[in-house]
């Protein structure tokens, strides 16, 4: 008889037990929440409007497919920064109004990833703009 070393947690979480395209339904309805929840902030408000300006500029400024992807995806990095960046201010704030060293330390961690992001994607528009004008 051979027993399963693979400890089994106390708390089943009954998401985990979903299969298939019923699993993939669940998953898309928590992202879209998601996507709600960050549009409530008003820094991904602004990002997100950008977005709508800066994606379909993408498609004309860059000379091949790939530029215009490397273009887009600086744009979503940023976009994807900000919401990971909401994520741990969430989380922080739900532990407790009161000040903390690291609280403190982990939302300017956060924020500071957007704003390397926010420098990336402004370094790849301006050598785009650049190559593209000169």
């Amino acid at each position: 008889m051979t027993t399963d070393p693979s400890p089994r947690p106390a708390f089943s979480n009954p998401h985990k037990q979903r299969r298939g395209l019923a699993r993939l339904w669940h998953a898309l309805r928590h992202s879209l929440a998601g996507l709600r929840a960050g549009w409530g902030e008003k820094a991904f408000r602004l990002e997100a409007l950008l977005a709508l300006v800066l994606l379909p500029l993408a498609c004309w400024l860059g000379r091949s497919w790939a530029e215009a992807a490397v273009l887009a995806g600086s744009v979503v990095v940023v976009l994807v920064a900000e919401l990971l960046n909401t994520a741990v201010e969430s989380a922080i704030d739900r532990i407790g109004p009161q000040w903390h060293d690291l609280s403190k330390r982990a939302k300017d961690l956060g924020s500071a990833a957007v704003l390397l992001a926010l420098l990336f994607c402004g370094a790849v528009w301006i050598a785009a703009l650049v190559a593209r004008l000169s």
